[in-house]
């Protein structure tokens, strides 16, 4: 008797929609477009400047204004140096509920200490995606 495996579909699915690709997730949720986040306010946070346990970190506020409510946002800030070369690019993700409209606080910490924080100069922004 011969046996067949099947392959699991992966958690995300690209599925044809009205002639326009969009991503879905297993459950059937859309992933929406990351214009439905604006990043309000920011700004970089030192601490312990000058020590081996200087730390960097970006704090700031958020904003749906998309029409849905969205449970999982994620937000990707790139870190620079003086010269404006990239150091490090980190994702950090919201996993809470927020309806149209309504702000919420985030954080992204870079995440080497000391002198490689020191680097640190400025820093991008973006969503990335929402659910």
């Amino acid at each position: 008797m011969h046996r067949r495996s099947f392959l699991a579909a992966p958690v995300g699915l690209l599925a044809l929609a009205g002639g326009c690709l969009e991503f879905v997730e297993d459950d059937g949720e859309p992933i929406t477009d990351p214009g439905d986040v604006e990043v309000v306010w920011s700004d970089l946070v030192r601490d312990d400047p000058g020590t081996e346990e200087e730390r960097v970190t970006v704090w700031g506020i958020v904003r749906n204004v998309g029409d849905r409510t969205l449970s999982y946002v994620e937000l990707r800030a790139t870190f620079f140096d003086a010269e404006g070369e990239e150091l490090e690019s980190v994702i950090e993700n919201v996993d809470v509920d927020v309806s149209a409209d309504e702000e919420w606080p985030f954080e992204v910490e870079y995440p080497h200490f000391g002198e490689a924080a020191a680097e640190v100069e400025t820093y991008e922004l973006e969503p990335a995606t929402g659910v």
